[in-house]
């Protein structure tokens, strides 16, 4: 009964956390003058990425490797399939060019890297440490051409009552934006941590696998961020962070996450099938054209992207029994 108390409280505080995040990140766009779609693929994805990497170096300094290599190739599934599927069906996605001609590709080629490191069945330090330079390049150069950028437009997607506020506030108003960011992302890693326990427990009483485990109930727990973040933001219509948090998240789990992680220690690849590496690499391909087609994820295709995780995640179950 205090597992379900646990997983009932970790929901509202991720509600909470999802709500002041979007927020504060989507004021914060306006007043630096930069895209929510930049603020998405950088400070928000960073930030519900969190879970991942404290679940990931925990499980690996513990010998669980495949838990934690488990976490991202769950989460990267759950971002795309889950996370846009869930939002798309709320309110249909705009996709920006940027997107499809930057983020994407960026994410595919991290995929494949990231593969072909695990072909070996070891994430060694060198590798580790060669993910972690490559997201610090990632950040940088976002953040570099966000400033070369045209002087951002406000688009439909951004509330008036919150552009009057960024246009309005001064440098107490961008602390305030700052301040809702870092709580938020405190409070839906710790929302996060109490449903991934909660739910962790009642699964090892069931005598669950360990890597099981990793690649649906905590690749879940630590992708719930990223999704209530991206229904708070399908609610309130802002398309762009809901986009950029999700990709974004995708290409933090493979190079912070797991760059971070063998940094640390060198990360043992146990118990994860080709067939889940597979299903992860076909997504992250599959959703480009998706993306491409018309700029945009309708309601159907949204439809179709949950299905297939919800799909994946039978299978997986039947698989492991």
């Amino acid at each position: 009964m205090l597992d379900i108390a646990w997983i009932i409280l970790g929901l509202v505080l991720l509600y909470f956390g999802a709500e002041w995040l979007v927020a504060g990140a989507s004021e914060l766009a306006v007043r630096l003058g930069i895209t929510p779609l930049v603020v998405g693929l950088t400070v928000v994805a960073f930030g519900t990425s969190a879970p991942e990497l404290a679940v990931s170096i925990g499980s690996n300094l513990k010998g669980s490797g495949g838990l934690a290599i488990g976490n991202v190739v769950g989460s990267n599934i759950c971002n795309i399939c889950l996370v846009l599927g869930a939002a798309a069906i709320i309110w249909p996605l705009g996709i920006q060019r940027q997107v499809i001609r930057r983020e994407m590709p960026i994410l595919i080629v991290a995929t494949g890297v990231f593969v072909w490191m695990l072909s070996d069945g070891l994430i060694s330090l060198i590798e580790g440490g060669t993910l972690t330079v490559g997201i610090i390049l990632y950040v940088v150069t976002s953040l570099i051409q966000a400033r070369k950028e045209p002087t951002f437009v406000v688009s439909d997607d951004i509330p008036e009552d919150l552009i009057e506020a960024a246009k309005t506030g001064g440098a107490k108003r961008t602390m305030w934006n700052l301040f809702m960011i870092t709580v938020g992302i405190l409070v839906l890693v710790g929302g996060a941590e109490l449903m991934v326990y909660g739910a962790r427990e009642i699964a090892m009483k069931f005598g669950v696998s360990e890597t099981l485990i990793g690649l649906t109930i905590v690749a879940f727990g630590t992708s719930l961020p990223e999704l209530a973040t991206s229904i708070v933001g399908a609610l309130k219509k802002q398309g762009d962070i809901i986009v950029g948090n999700a990709v974004g998240s995708c290409i933090f789990n493979i190079l912070a996450v797991v760059g971070i992680t063998g940094s640390i220690s060198p990360l043992k690849a146990e118990g994860i099938s080709t067939v889940d590496v597979a299903v992860m690499v076909g997504v992250s391909i599959l959703v480009l054209p998706l993306m491409w087609y018309r700029f945009n994820i309708n309601r159907i295709e949204g439809f179709l992207l949950l299905s297939g995780y919800f799909g994946y995640l039978g299978w997986t179950v039947i698989a492991s029994s």
